[in-house]
C-alpha cells in the first residue's frame, strides 16, 4: 500500500450557479465547496491559467485563431476555398477535415478548423500548437507537469483523443497498480451536454450523478491502495443559457470595408476581435460597433485588470465583447445557433467556477481559477518533504 494521492478532477463547465442549487453533488466525497472566479477567455484561457497558476497576458494563451499572416501555417489548406461552402459548412465534415490538418500541421493541442472561411484562412495562425496538458506544453513558461516531472513525481494525465470513459479506466488502473502519486483527470463531457441542452435542462442532473458515480469508484480504489486520499474537484467556467442571437457579420459587413485589405477581424462566439489596416476602418468600425446594444467595446484599462491585455495586439487591437446570454450567430466558431455558451465578462452570473475539496485546509485566498495550480504545488512540496523525511529516517 502507498503512502498518499492527489486527485484532481476537473468537470468543465460545472460552474458555480449550476452546482449551488445541487448541494447533494460530492456531498459526501468532498463536502468543502467554494465559488471560483474564472478569467475572461474561453477554455483556450482557463485551461492553461489553471495548469500553470498564471494569467493569460503572463502564459499567452488565450484565443484560438490570430491574424499573422506571415506566420499563418495554413497556406496550404487554401485549396479547400474551391470546395462547395454546401459541403464544408457541414459539422462532419469540418471534424474530418480538422482532423486531416492536424495531422499534416503536427499540432499537439487541442486544434478545429471550426467556420474560419477556407479563402480566407492563410491569414489566420493558431496559438495552441502544443498542449497545455503535457510538460513543455505552454506558449510561455511552466505548467504543473514540467513540475512533476521536475519533482520525480509519479502521475496520472487525461489522455484528451481518448473517451471520458477511457480516462476513468486508465486512471483506476494506475490506482490499482499503485503506480502514481498525484493525478490529474479532465472531464469535457459536461460542457458539450449544456453547449447543447443549456443550464436547467434535467439531463444535467443525470450527467452530474454519472461523474459522481465515476469519482465514488475511484475513490474506492483509492482507498485500498493508499494510506490517504485528498480529493479536489473544479471547474473552469460556467454555461449562460443564449437566448439572444446577434448577427454582427451582417453590420460590418454593411460598411462596404473588405476583410485583408482594410481591416481583419476573428468573430467568436462571445467577442469579435479586430485588427486594421487603416484609420479610416478603425473609426468606420469603432462607429459601427458603438451602436449595437447588445455588446461594448473593451477599453484597455479593463483588459489590462483583467489580465488580458496585449502589447503588440496580437490577439486583436480592439475587443467587442456581447453581454452574458448574446450569442454571436453566424461566427467562425459556427454559422448556427447553440443553447448556451460561455466566454463572457467574469464578473457575469454564469461565469463563475466551483472548488469542491475532501479537507477544509484550502487556504481563503484560493479565490480565482489560477489559484488551483497552487493546490497542485502544495501537493507537489508535501510529498517531497515526506520523501526526504524517510530517506532521514532511512539513514
Amino acid at each position: 500500500m502507498k503512502d498518499h494521492l492527489d486527485l484532481f478532477i476537473m468537470i468543465d463547465a460545472c460552474g458555480w450557479e449550476i452546482i449551488k442549487t445541487r448541494p447533494h453533488f460530492l456531498a459526501q466525497a468532498a463536502p468543502h465547496r467554494r465559488r471560483l472566479g474564472s478569467v475572461f477567455g474561453y477554455s483556450s484561457t482557463c485551461v492553461p491559467s489553471i495548469l500553470s497558476g498564471r494569467w493569460p497576458d503572463e502564459h499567452q494563451n488565450w484565443c484560438y485563431f490570430i491574424h499573422d499572416p506571415k506566420n499563418s501555417p495554413f497556406s496550404s489548406l487554401r485549396w479547400l476555398r474551391f470546395l462547395p461552402k454546401a459541403l464544408t459548412s457541414r459539422r462532419i465534415v469540418r471534424r474530418l477535415l480538422t482532423k486531416l490538418a492536424r495531422r499534416r500541421l503536427g499540432f499537439q493541442g487541442y486544434f478545429d478548423l471550426y467556420n474560419i472561411p477556407f479563402q480566407r484562412i492563410h491569414l489566420y495562425d493558431f496559438t495552441e500548437k502544443k498542449s497545455p496538458l503535457k510538460p513543455r506544453g505552454m506558449n510561455r513558461g511552466e505548467n504543473i507537469f514540467d513540475q512533476l516531472e521536475a519533482a520525480k513525481v509519479p502521475y496520472f494525465v487525461t489522455n484528451p483523443d481518448e473517451s471520458e470513459e477511457a480516462n476513468r479506466d486508465r486512471l483506476n488502473a494506475d490506482i490499482t497498480a499503485e503506480r502514481i502519486d498525484f493525478a490529474f483527470q479532465y472531464w469535457a463531457g459536461l460542457d458539450g451536454l449544456l453547449h447543447r441542452v443549456g443550464n436547467q435542462s434535467p439531463e444535467i442532473d443525470t450527467k452530474l450523478a454519472e461523474y459522481e458515480a465515476w469519482i465514488t469508484q475511484t475513490l474506492q480504489a483509492a482507498h485500498q491502495h493508499y494510506r490517504s486520499v485528498t480529493l479536489h474537484v473544479f471547474s473552469d467556467h460556467g454555461m449562460a443559457n443564449c437566448d439572444e442571437h446577434l448577427n454582427l457579420m451582417s453590420v460590418i459587413d454593411g460598411l462596404g470595408m473588405r476583410i485583408g485589405r482594410d481591416y481583419n477581424v476573428v468573430y467568436d462566439s462571445t467577442m469579435a476581435r479586430f485588427w486594421f489596416n487603416s484609420d479610416l476602418a478603425r473609426r468606420r468600425i469603432i462607429a459601427a460597433l458603438e451602436k449595437v446594444p447588445q455588446g461594448r467595446i473593451m477599453p484597455e484599462a479593463e483588459m489590462k485588470q483583467l489580465r488580458t491585455h496585449f502589447a503588440d495586439g496580437r490577439f486583436g487591437e480592439l475587443i467587442f465583447l456581447v453581454r452574458e446570454g448574446c450569442l454571436i450567430v453566424p461566427s467562425h466558431m459556427g454559422e448556427r445557433p447553440i443553447r448556451a455558451m460561455h466566454g463572457y465578462h467574469p464578473d457575469d452570473p454564469q461565469s463563475f467556477a466551483t472548488l469542491f475539496s475532501s479537507t477544509p485546509d484550502v487556504p481563503q485566498d484560493v479565490t480565482h481559477i489560477p489559484h488551483i495550480h497552487r493546490l497542485m504545488l502544495d501537493a507537489i512540496a508535501a510529498r517531497s518533504s515526506a520523501t526526504a523525511s524517510t530517506f532521514a529516517l532511512a539513514a
